[in-house]
């Protein structure tokens, strides 16, 4: 913020773009946009961060303008945003343990390991994050939703809280012709009920009631919906708490869109960072 003749303006967030970091672990160069926040770097204090999946989408969601819009409106605090551009999105974003039944989500594991080896301790050497900070959270949208869930139940170690906006939570082990089962082979369902409950970890799901068209058990409920509510429910059954431990967010006439994460984007951020 700079000060002239009594009056203060407001300085907006940032961008740094980390674009020569080559990963030995993905084979690959990444990129990732850095967005910080006015005052970063005549700050001493230590910063929490959000990791956020498919980052090349940033200018489409608003990021800028909505970190600056609610930091000068006072509503959310200080916070570093890494946005990881995409590399193959159909084999790096997925379930760690396990592909789908195409196969797809094969390297998943590698991008786990590329962010938790690799890129947080450059961002931890280059800027001043707190890695154990109670509001560190990761995010990301449709297929960077289910691999954000993914790394955030792996690593709660890190990640305290992880938003999924469209979460990709239909992927499953067989396809609809091989005698399909919602309760047996939807991927991260079957992860939660099987795995252990995570202190601490805190959850928000984001679906739109245009999503897509298909309903596959013909309830009158569209499957991403379907496939997020039930995933609160298994959350639930391991001892997570709606409304404490978990937010759900449905916009009306929301589709799959960055047009409507754009509009979803505000309520995740006032609940992983806003100020109480």
């Amino acid at each position: 913020m700079v000060i002239l003749k009594g009056k203060s303006i407001f300085s907006s967030y940032r961008v740094e773009q980390l674009s020569d970091i080559y990963s030995p672990i993905l084979g690959r160069l990444v990129v990732a946009d850095v967005f910080i926040p006015p005052n970063f770097h005549v700050s001493k204090k230590q910063y929490p961060f959000l990791v956020l999946n498919d980052g090349q989408d940033s200018d489409a969601i608003r990021l800028k303008s909505t970190l600056t819009r609610l930091t000068r409106n006072n509503e959310i605090v200080d916070v570093v945003v890494i946005a990881v551009h995409a590399g193959d999105r159909l084999q790096e974003y997925g379930v760690a343990t396990q592909a789908d039944y195409k196969a797809r989500g094969s390297r998943a594991a590698l991008y786990t390991d590329f962010l938790m080896e690799e890129l947080l301790p450059v961002v931890k050497a280059m800027y001043k994050v707190d890695l154990h900070h109670k509001n560190n959270s990761i995010a990301g949208f449709s297929l960077g939703g289910l691999s954000a869930f993914d790394i955030a139940w792996r690593h709660p170690e890190i990640f305290k809280k992880v938003g999924s906006f469209s979460g990709s939570f239909w992927w499953r082990t067989k396809s609809y012709s091989e005698g399909y089962e919602d309760a047996y082979d939807r991927i991260v369902h079957s992860m939660v009920q099987k795995d252990i409950y995570r202190p601490g970890l805190q959850f928000w799901f984001q679906t739109g009631t245009e999503d897509e068209p298909a309903d596959r058990n013909n309830n009158g409920i569209i499957d991403s919906i379907d496939d997020t509510l039930d995933l609160i429910v298994e959350l639930t059954r391991k001892g997570y708490r709606p409304y404490h431990d978990i937010e759900y967010l449905e916009v009306n006439g929301g589709n799959h869109s960055q047009k409507t994460w754009a509009k979803a984007l505000p309520h995740f951020f006032k609940w992983a960072f806003g100020k109480q």
